[in-house]
């Protein structure tokens, strides 16, 4: 049974949060730290646990899942035997190499954690560092494949230890030309002392990976790191944390294809205990337009076209055919099914893998790939043919579907409405065709979507808006508002200053932030079709910051990011969602969604530019 213990929370320096009592689960999300290889990335906690971890790639099952069960579901710790009475950890300057000191009454020593960039094998390598007295240190390595359900045989060769079930296997090696260590061993270590560990991922039926030498790997994956931080343009304000975010949305991208996962986990919950808990190991369309801002006002332009082609392999030519999200390599059947035998984070079941929301209908995806077009031929210069076809056709799919409900931008798994966001998105589309046919002189007739774009925005303005309370409301004749309501200043709509959107921020402000930070919706209105209520969605408090900018409240748009950086945990990193009231993250993590909207917000503030989807 969990302890109720004070606990000292991070001390911002911008909101100056102090102590808090609360009843402490065990590791918490927000515990984590990333490691990556470009192809799959692991979380370890400050207690020096891998509990999480997908091979060979992001989407492959986890070899460590302990953070959605129990160390039975596997884990790597590497920790010493003592008290631990003080624990530091930091990125390594510019880079994923995660170093973790442990401090006890037999002296101090230092974990250094990553994953080298991937030249063909997976590997982890961690390694023990004295730094004083000598301290003995407890490695246990627990791998269960098929994400946390199969015990592998372990059988040790003269090359390395290895655990091997179905399709996978793992091999565990020391330093070059030792013995090949335990699974699980103690050892001590003596300060100025290093003793590393590599584990290396095959199939079973494949020649084991030959050896890594762990000190040119670290320096090669240094190097690396440090060579592509130094190519990024940053903004004038907001330099660390947005350099952080960066590299962390690298570290979310599967570098073969160019897609970027929404966050590299699974299963954890948006709700304590409840039932909202999804596989984001996907790339949604509704990410690439923040995902494509930040790229570029990073000078990220090798990342950006790598982004663009991936997705336009992926979506094909037939916009009726549009998927609101893809796998890394554009696969498009995501069958979602349960885990039953992880109890979930927390208690929160079911733990799922795969994702139905990719059958829904959501017209909102037909305006962020239209925006997506657009705001690419504004970066390079020209439309090109393909683009203009395919802007073409989103448009003319518009004209056919604009009517109908959907699911919303948030995946509501309830009945379909007439999402007032879905149909602005919806203007989007034709507004940005509008535009095109007049910026690229393009040999069309634009009356029709002249007038078709004028239709949608009377209705929207008809049946989205609630006169009496001065509001756009999230569906046509509700009486709630909706964070995705943002979207009507930030998309060019309506201006910032127009009074139906100061109504708008006004009761967002009044009904969706209880505790200052920005909720999607109220949940107890039960749209979603689904029971629990939910933390505050970092991304939509960006955006609020976005429209505070635009509305020229600039003292409020700082103070409200600099409140959300704030929430990043002791390595900068964000979950999806933020519980107020107990301090913490929640949600799957780390979430792109969360620092893609962090970056983009920064640019915006520092240097002035509108936000990714003004024209």
């Amino acid at each position: 049974m969990a302890s109720t213990q004070t606990v000292q929370t991070k001390e911002s320096p911008r909101t100056g949060w102090g102590t808090k009592t609360r009843k402490e689960p065990g590791v918490l999300i927000e515990d984590h730290a990333l490691l990556g290889d470009l192809y799959t990335a692991a979380l370890v906690a400050r207690d020096g646990s891998i509990d999480f971890l997908c091979l060979p790639d992001f989407d492959s099952d986890a070899c460590f899942t302990s953070l959605l069960g129990t160390a039975d579901n596997g884990r790597w710790k590497i920790a010493p035997k003592a008290t631990v009475r003080d624990v530091k950890r930091r990125y390594r300057g510019k880079t994923l190499i995660v170093e973790t000191e442990f401090v006890t009454d037999e002296g101090t020593v230092r974990l250094v954690d990553f994953m080298p960039i991937r030249k063909g094998t997976p590997h982890l390598v961690r390694w023990v560092e004295g730094v004083q007295g000598t301290v003995t240190v407890r490695s246990e390595l627990r791998p269960r494949f098929a994400n946390g359900s199969t015990v592998p045989a372990v059988r040790k060769t003269d090359h390395a230890s290895a655990a091997i079930a179905g399709p996978d296997a793992l091999y565990l090696r020391g330093a070059v030309g030792e013995a090949p260590p335990e699974f699980e061993s103690e050892f001590k270590v003596q300060a100025g002392q290093r003793i590393p560990f590599v584990l290396s991922w095959a199939r079973p039926y494949a020649e084991i990976p030959e050896p890594l030498d762990p000190e040119v790997a670290l320096r090669e994956t240094q190097s690396f790191w440090e060579d592509w931080a130094s190519k990024l343009r940053l903004p004038s304000e907001y330099k660390d944390v947005v350099l952080r975010s960066l590299l962390t949305l690298k570290a979310c991208t599967f570098h073969p294809s160019g897609a970027l996962v929404a966050a590299p986990t699974f299963g954890l919950p948006e709700t304590p205990g409840g039932e909202r808990n999804w596989d984001y190991r996907f790339c949604w369309i509704r990410d690439s337009v923040l995902t494509l801002n930040a790229l570029m006002r990073a000078d990220l332009t090798d990342e950006a076209d790598a982004f663009g082609t991936w997705l336009e392999n992926a979506v094909g030519g037939a916009p009726d055919q549009l998927q609101i999200m893809y796998g890394i390599r554009g696969k498009r059947h995501l069958t979602e099914i349960t885990l039953d035998w992880l109890q979930g984070y927390e208690g929160a079941r079911p733990v799922r893998t795969g994702n139905g929301a990719y059958t829904q209908f959501q017209l909102d995806v037909l305006g962020e790939f239209a925006a997506v077009l657009f705001i690419h031929a504004q970066l390079i210069g020209k439309l090109p043919e393909r683009g203009q076809k395919v802007l073409k056709r989103l448009a003319t799919r518009v004209s056919e579907v604009w009517t109908q409900q959907d699911h919303g931008i948030w995946e509501m798994r309830g009945p379909k409405h007439d999402f007032t966001a879905s149909k602005v998105a919806a203007w989007t589309t034709i507004d940005r065709w509008v535009q095109a046919i007049e910026l690229y002189g393009l040999k069309e007739d634009k009356a029709p979507w002249v007038k078709l774009r004028q239709a949608i925005f009377d209705e929207v303005c008809s049946k989205g808006f609630d006169a009496k309370r001065n509001t756009f409301t999230q569906y046509y004749g509700s009486k709630g508002v909706d964070a995705s309501l943002l979207f009507i200043p930030l998309s060019g709509f309506l201006p910032a200053d127009d009074p139906r959107v100061v109504g708008t921020v006004r009761a967002i402000e009044q009904e969706l932030m209880p505790e200052g930070l920005v909720l999607r919706y109220l949940t107890e209105d039960s749209v979603d079709g689904l029971s629990g209520e939910e933390g505050a969605f970092l991304a939509c408090s960006f955006w609020l910051a976005n429209t505070y900018q635009l509305m020229g409240r600039q003292e409020d748009a700082r103070r409200l990011f600099d409140k959300l950086v704030g929430l990043c945990n002791d390595v900068g990193l964000l979950a999806e969602e933020y519980l107020p009231k107990e301090r913490r993250q929640i949600g799957n993590f780390p979430q792109a969604f969360s620092h893609l909207a962090l970056v983009n917000c920064a640019y915006s503030l520092a240097e002035g530019y509108k936000p990714p989807m003004m024209h």
